[in-house]
């Protein structure tokens, strides 16, 4: 059968002109990649992205719009679709049960305006929340990502 396509919600969180990003080390070198993650078989993806921010930063969002779409076909187990949905900060969760990503060493609130010299992948994600929170025309299907990819200008 090879390899399975797998979903994952992810959260853009803006607040303050900086956007909320996690922070992954490997010892050698760190970056940032958004919150968010899997979606689970009969969950929904709203749900999901609020599940997934709950568990690796003990935050509650609210869902508001699909703004990206980007894939990962190369380098990895399974064939990735990274649905992006742009957030609202409401607060923190208290008792919420940490289950952080492999690697996660914390998390940042990026400015956005030089968000496209940031260390954050997919990195073809850049530019376009860049022109998001500006209010200039944005792509929403930013097609696939390979490993090594460099900003995207444009």
């Amino acid at each position: 059968m090879g390899r399975v396509v797998r979903n994952a919600a992810k959260a853009l969180i803006i607040k303050d002109d900086k956007m909320l990003a996690i922070k992954i080390g490997d010892g050698k070198e760190e970056w940032y990649i958004m919150p968010g993650g899997g979606q689970d078989v009969e969950e929904l993806l709203p749900d999901a992205v609020c599940r997934e921010v709950s568990e690796e930063l003990r935050l509650h969002i609210e869902v508001k719009d699909l703004v990206f779409a980007i894939e990962g076909l190369h380098g990895e187990d399974s064939h990735r679709v990274d649905l992006v949905f742009l957030c609202e900060y409401k607060g923190t969760i208290e008792n919420a049960i940490l289950q952080g990503d492999t690697n996660q060493v914390g998390y940042d609130w990026l400015d956005i305006k030089t968000l496209n010299t940031a260390p954050l992948y997919p990195s073809k994600l850049r530019r376009q929340i860049m022109n998001l929170h500006e209010g200039k025309a944005y792509r929403v299907y930013l097609g696939n990502e390979e490993i090594g990819d460099p900003e995207v200008t444009a």
